[in-house]
């Protein structure tokens, strides 16, 4: 059976450094034999969440709020895998990423004992700098808290304008990453 993964690329632009490692992912993890779908969450209409603990009584709609997460949430909750990918924006994750990662406690809330489903994850990161740290220690709280299992991540450096990936090594490296997600 094929391994389900659901892409939340929080880049502003679609044709970015961040959705190049997406794409380069994306085919590795197909030629592997995954499925994959990919949100581009700049593209959608996503409300930050309202913290008022009255979603989870509807599991298709889990949340009180109706945008599109309400696309998201069905892909989210089949997926295997969940790849975070995100420009880094004052050293961590863009308010697109997280705007949408916080509307996923929605689906937490399901369970009586507001349990995060189990997945495994990847980071996808670029950047114009090479500061990394914070992000990726924000990452590893954010999945030891969920329980997630931390399948690896490329962070790119060094990439600003649109292209500016073309022909760095971590393109190469997202693609190996993806095609090490083995289908089940």
């Amino acid at each position: 059976m094929a391994k389900k993964i659901v892409v939340l690329n929080g880049s502003p632009r679609a044709k970015g450094n961040t959705s190049a490692l997406v794409a380069e992912f994306k085919r590795g993890a197909e030629e592997a034999g995954c499925e994959v779908e990919v949100f581009l969450l700049d593209k959608m209409n996503i409300h930050g969440c309202k913290g008022c603990f009255g979603g989870g009584r509807n599991e298709d709609h889990p949340c009180v709020q109706r945008d599109d997460m309400d696309k998201i949430y069905p892909s989210y909750r089949a997926a295997d895998l969940v790849v975070l990918a995100t420009p880094l924006y004052y050293w961590n994750f863009s308010g697109q990423l997280r705007t949408a990662f916080d509307r996923l406690f929605a689906v937490a809330e399901c369970d009586p004992n507001y349990r995060n489903p189990i997945k495994e994850s990847v980071l996808l990161m670029a950047a114009e700098g090479d500061e990394f740290e914070d992000a990726l220690q924000y990452y590893q709280h954010l999945t030891g808290h969920l329980g997630w299992t931390d399948r690896g991540h490329v962070l790119m450096g060094g990439v600003m304008k649109v292209g500016d990936a073309k022909g760095h090594k971590e393109l190469d490296a997202a693609y190996e990453l993806g095609k090490s997600i083995a289908p089940q």
